[in-house]
């Protein structure tokens, strides 16, 4: 199944969101929006194509620490792939609470039959039976749509004969395979952090494996003395394997920051593995980027006898919240 979606995904782009109940969208330039996992990366992506964006995303129990005239400004937009998703629910009650302009998203669920009970618009994706982290181009295109971004629509919209994901298996699983029995820490410049902590999350949820991130500049002044090796810290840090996504439009210090980090990096024993980031437009390279860490995590489950869709994890741990 995961492999399906991932084959599959370039068909989202073809994907012609509609707002329903759109007479009653009010008109703003602020926008607020409530989401966990799969549901908020759209917004995260939206943000990294233009940081300029007055667009603030919360992802936590009760309303972004914004004042009372960004809340007066704002559409609130609730945004959960699944529609059942608690920590949105409960934002969605408090902001009806206090009178905002609300607006949702999601495939279907309680939240999606509330927002029909109130009568508020509301952006219903189709159901293709994945999880919300394959669906990251339904989710931003029907974001794309709500906020009235028609540049980024139609910028997503024309990768739907641009990307062929079959291209960057191989990488992936050439990736996966040099990742065995290791733990990966991907690298990047501030401006891709979403990108990396989509490469996290897939590992995490695909491969089932652990994994985590980090940005230059920031690293250079506090994670990388961690990994100075030593005979005596040696055993601590065995187990890591570093990923570099290095991207082209990076600032030329980043870029130079990647290099010598790298140098150090080998010079100590330690695994890097550089990955470029490729596409006509900034959009293209986001998406080809997380379609080769979609491969790579498949391939990494793979490797240890896992099955790559479901997370039994977070279903038990739902249940056990109650």
């Amino acid at each position: 199944m995961m492999r399906d979606a991932i084959n599959n995904f370039a068909k989202q782009f073809a994907y012609d969101p509609e707002i329903i109940n759109g007479d009653k969208m009010p008109s703003k330039q602020s926008f607020l929006l409530t989401g966990m996992g799969g549901s908020h990366l759209a917004a995260d992506l939206v943000l990294k194509m233009d940081p300029t964006f007055d667009l603030v995303v919360h992802r936590d129990y009760g309303l972004p620490l914004v004042s009372e005239k960004k809340y007066e400004e704002s559409l609130f937009i609730a945004s959960s792939y699944s529609g059942n998703t608690e920590e949105v629910i409960f934002a969605y009650n408090e902001v009806k609470e206090k009178g905002m302009d609300i607006a949702v998203i999601a495939v279907g669920g309680k939240l999606l039959e509330m927002a029909k009970e109130d009568d508020l618009p509301y952006v219903q994706l189709p159901n293709t039976n994945i999880q919300p982290r394959s669906g990251l181009g339904l989710s931003f295109l029907g974001l794309a749509k709500l906020t009235g971004r028609e540049d980024l629509l139609q910028g997503a919209k024309s990768l739907a004969g641009a990307i062929n994901p079959a291209v960057w298996e191989s990488q992936g699983k050439e990736v996966a395979n040099w990742l065995k029995d290791r733990v990966p820490v991907v690298y990047c410049s501030r401006s891709n952090e979403t990108i990396a902590w989509n490469w996290k999350i897939k590992f995490n949820e695909t491969g089932k494996i652990p994994a985590f991130y980090n940005v230059f500049p920031e690293l250079n002044h506090n994670e990388m003395t961690g990994f100075d090796v030593t005979d005596t810290s040696k055993h601590l840090s065995d187990r890591f394997a570093f990923i570099m996504l290095k991207d082209d439009s990076d600032h030329p210090k980043i870029q130079k920051r990647m290099e010598v980090v790298e140098k150090l990096y080998k010079d100590r024993g330690l695994p890097v593995m550089s990955i470029n980031m490729e596409g006509a437009t900034e959009l293209e390279k986001a998406f080809v980027s997380l379609l080769i860490a979609d491969w790579t995590a498949v391939y990494c489950a793979e490797s240890y006898g896992l099955e790559s869709e479901k997370v039994p994890m977070v279903e038990e741990f739902k249940k056990l919240i109650v």
